[in-house]
């Protein structure tokens, strides 16, 4: 064999270069640990005594095994599968095994039902905390986790219902199989209302219930007609609307039949979405599905309204998750990567952006967890005309800023984060969902009109709680001697409730930041986004805003 003349040359050309300046994997570190802001707020809002429990979920989303199950489940989409090898109709939804992964982890972990089994103070603020953790890591598995959550109030409005269904909701296991409710012990919810004709106008609905018999408090009707968006089509009954002989209704119906057989719940196919991938979403017929009454008949809309509030509260929380996660991506990559001599972090226009971020991020969890606490305060009827409203406009608000949120952090990252092998791509195509699903923007506005003009003593309760804030920073009294003009102002309001929703939405941030405990984030807060002509893209802070400050408070490793 011959050897070569020039080893020195061979060596020299086998190894090109040595890889440096590359910042290291983000994992393997604890999620709630590395959020002060998070941290801080578990005791402000009343969830100190779980502190414990949201360590141990940070350690948990935080591990590179937990990351991995995240890319796994988006990178093999689910597959609808109608009928078996035999003909026979099965509407079955197939998973990667990862995606059962996260559901059975996200289900033990109380993520579903622990406010309603383990009531007490702080329990819907920690709920909130650990879902905001665990939405870091994958966000789509989270929308059977929430409507299963959410659907406990309306399931309670019919005895026999709760008494059969709720112990095999509540329970904190995962049960994945494609088989009747009867055969497990864990069931998930789901919800579908919106038809090809109607969208959001649900009272335009055309589904048609045919009422059959009554016994033992169940009234059972036939469902026939269709739902264009039906999520989580693998869950194990659904609270849909139809047409009533008295009118728009509310039912439960489960994807088998008591007694066993198939229910004609037929899956016409899954949409094609460009997020929101691991989750499967469908378009089904009714063929004459049993159903079952919620409610009063006639007064459908009525009767699914808290489920509906509490979807779009956990929206709000989705959001703040992936803000976060951005943020977290965004500051970590800067930190350890570095340009024209210093880590980018250092440099002054970098530091901008980055502290902006951070901002908007702690701005949208303070709001989200506020929220959670008015849901502790179940008896306090203040408190829940506070949710009444201030869910639709933080809703709005936080929802809509996420998606510019995820292009900037993308940006921060530059080349690398557009690559399918990191989160960002993720997060950008996740960012839209949260805002158009459960009522898109302006539904949510016009509900706030709605809830202005049906009970004002909401919106009196809302600037209550802002107005706490009073004189603390001068900027904010401004804003707020602004806005109560805007509210006396009463031509056009449809036309301008964008910008009412929006400003309502901004005095409420930069109220709980200024009641918080870091005032370079709420003086950073105030002088961004409360001034006359701000600019309207992030990395616009004006001179003296301690960006290094924000930065390191947002740091996920320290």
């Amino acid at each position: 064999m011959a050897t070569s003349r020039y080893p020195q040359a061979e060596k020299a050309l086998a190894d090109t270069h040595e890889v440096q300046n590359q910042p290291p994997l983000l994992e393997d570190y604890n999620t709630y640990l590395g959020d002060q802001a998070a941290q801080e707020m578990t005791a402000r809002f009343g969830a100190g005594r779980h502190e414990q429990a949201l360590i141990d979920h940070g350690a948990l989303t935080g591990s590179a095994a937990m990351i991995e199950l995240g890319f796994q489940a988006n990178a093999h989409k689910p597959e609808l599968h109608t009928h078996d090898r035999r003909g026979h109709r099965i509407d079955e939804v197939r998973f990667h095994p990862a995606y059962h992964q996260l559901m059975q982890t996200a289900l033990e972990q109380g993520l579903h039902s622990s406010p309603w089994t383990d009531p007490g103070p702080g329990a819907h603020v920690k709920r909130a905390l650990k879902y905001y953790l665990h939405a870091q890591v994958e966000a789509a598995h989270g929308c059977p986790v929430t409507m299963t959550f959410a659907a406990m109030p309306t399931l309670r409005k019919n005895k026999a219902i709760a008494e059969d269904w709720l112990p095999k909701v509540f329970a904190r296991a995962y049960d994945g199989r494609n088989v009747p409710y009867t055969h497990k012990q864990a069931l998930t919810l789901g919800m579908a209302m919106t038809e090809k004709q109607g969208g959001s106008d649900v009272r335009a609905n055309t589904t048609v219930a045919h009422p059959l018999e009554t016994r033992g408090g169940l009234k059972s009707y036939e469902l026939v007609g269709h739902k264009y968006f039906v999520s989580a089509p693998m869950s194990d009954a659904f609270l849909v609307l139809a047409q009533a002989p008295e009118g728009l209704s509310c039912f439960l119906l489960p994807r088998w039949r008591p007694d066993g057989s198939k229910n004609p719940l037929q899956i016409q196919r899954l949409k094609n979405k460009m997020g929101n991938v691991a989750n499967a979403s469908s378009e089904t017929e009714l063929r004459g599905a049993l159903a079952w009454l919620i409610g009063e008949p006639g007064r459908g809309v009525r009767t699914i309204i808290e489920m509906v509030a509490l979807t779009r509260y956990d929206c709000m929380i989705g959001s703040s998750a992936g803000m976060r996660q951005a943020t977290a991506q965004a500051i970590h990559h800067c930190r350890h990567r570095k340009a024209f001599g210093a880590a980018l972090s250092e440099q002054p226009l970098m530091q901008n952006v980055l502290a902006d971020l951070a901002l908007e991020s702690e701005a949208a969890l303070a709001y989200t967890l506020r929220m959670a606490q008015a849901l502790d305060n179940a008896d306090d009827e203040n408190e829940q005309r506070l949710i009444r409203i201030g869910t639709a406009i933080g809703k709005y608000w936080i929802c809509k800023r996420t998606p510019q949120h995820a292009y900037e952090a993308m940006e921060c990252i530059g080349g690398s984060g557009l690559m399918e092998d990191c989160i960002m791509p993720r997060l950008f195509r996740e960012s839209p969902v949260n805002a158009i699903w459960e009522g898109s923007g302006n539904i949510q506005c016009l509900d706030v009109l709605r809830s202005m003009d049906k009970e004002p003593d909401a919106l009196e309760v809302f600037m209550a709680e802002v107005s706490l804030a009073a004189g603390a920073h001068p900027l904010f009294d401004d804003f707020m001697a602004s806005l109560q003009e805007e509210l006396e102002e009463t031509d056009n309001l449809s036309y301008r409730a964008r910008t009412l929703t929006e400003h309502l939405a901004l005095a409420m941030q930069a109220s709980l930041l200024l009641r918080g405990s870091n005032m370079a984030v709420a003086d950073a807060f105030c002088q961004s986004r409360l001034q006359p002509g701000i600019a309207l893209n992030y990395g616009n802070l004006p001179a003296g805003v301690d960006c290094a400050a924000i930065i390191e408070r947002a740091a996920p490793v320290q």
